[in-house]
């Protein structure tokens, strides 16, 4: 044999055996593969079990309900106070304008979603804080608009299935009201984060307190215990800042609102004592950045109101939707506690009957 055909035969055997082990690792990797997708799978499948699961509980709580303008609870029976009023506010994600329409998926989404108590008679607010992860039930539509039905998702992308406008905030109307045993709601407004800085510096700056830890990564004078007077862009990454690499950062960022809301609160009553026409000015300004139900003399009043009250927001006057907050493989969800968020629906918006 020479040495030619040896060598020939060799480098046959080692392509072989190249062969093989290319084909192990083939199988290797595809057992691999089919054993993290069906990891992946029945992970995704014990989130859905939870959730049916969380579903079927809380349609079985909120069955005796008979919503609307009309509750039982515990034997009694509540009104809607037609004097205090609910106006649901919502911060929307996208730094542009909200005057055209968009294709549903593309509007954004409500990061800040507030639900206002106007009281009237005694010209005083209360908010009711609702987590944008909030699992409830939802209108989903296709690309195109078209509804598909209903199912529950995070609150926040009832806004994401409507046309960024009038759409999106029906949607979003429905779902809280369907959250809060169907309290009828009375108006809406949305505003996008593009009007942060408008707002913010329009009162001459927001003083806010530094309550996290690990803000520094926002801003470096983000620093605990700092008191900080927000200008500008500072506010935007207050508010809208949130470690998307740590569980719950969403429910931390609700109560970061809290601080800003109340200092806002007293910079615009400031503000407003000094320049004659403020709330005119800021709503005006607003107007590209904000799609509301209310006509202008509506949200008009509403910011007079409270501008000219002698009420003084405090924490007190804020309250978070009750639930529990979870982490699955996928994302953050909170569950409402409908047995907890039931007697604050009837405290702010309904009274007993004799």
């Amino acid at each position: 044999m020479t040495r030619n055909t040896r060598n020939t035969k060799n480098t046959k055997k080692q392509r072989d055996r190249w062969k093989v082990l290319a084909g192990a690792g083939a199988v290797i990797l595809g057992a691999a593969f089919i054993w993290y997708s069906a990891g992946l799978y029945r992970q995704r499948q014990q989130a859905e079990a939870e959730a049916r699961a969380w579903r079927e509980g809380q349609a079985q709580e909120t069955a005796a309900q008979t919503g609307s303008e009309v509750l039982e609870y515990e034997g009694k029976t509540y009104r809607r106070n037609t004097y205090v009023k609910a106006i649901l506010c919502m911060g929307i994600d996208r730094t542009d304008t909200l005057e055209e329409p968009q294709v549903a998926g593309s509007g954004g989404q409500s990061d800040g979603i507030f639900l206002v108590a106007q009281d009237t008679v005694r010209n005083q607010v209360k908010i009711l804080m609702i987590p944008r992860d909030t699992m409830t039930l939802i209108t989903l539509t296709d690309l195109s608009g078209n509804v598909l039905g209903k199912d529950i998702q995070h609150l926040t992308l009832a806004y994401a299935y409507g046309d960024g406008r009038e759409l999106s905030c029906q949607y979003m109307s429905e779902a809280v009201s369907t959250l809060l045993n169907g309290l009828p709601i009375d108006g809406y407004m949305a505003v996008s984060a593009g009007a942060l800085p408008l707002l913010n510096d329009g009162v001459g700056g927001v003083t806010v307190t530094i309550q996290e830890e690990g803000m520094e990564a926002a801003d470096p004078s983000f620093v605990p215990g700092a008191q900080v007077t927000l200008q500008g862009e500072l506010a935007e990454k207050f508010i809208r800042y949130r470690d998307t690499s740590r569980p719950q950062t969403a429910l931390e960022r609700t109560e970061r609102h809290k601080a800003y809301i109340q200092g806002f609160a007293e910079a615009a009553k400031r503000q407003a004592a000094r320049e004659e026409g403020f709330a005119e000015r800021m709503l005006n300004e607003l107007q590209p950045y904000m799609v509301t139900d209310l006509d202008k003399g509506e949200y008009m009043d509403l910011a007079l109101t409270f501008l000219e009250s002698s009420q003084t927001l405090t924490e007190a006057d804020m309250i978070t939707l009750p639930g529990e907050a979870e982490e699955t493989n996928l994302y953050d969800v909170y569950f409402p506690d409908l047995n907890e968020i039931l007697p604050i629906v009837l405290e702010l918006f309904y009274r007993a009957e004799e």
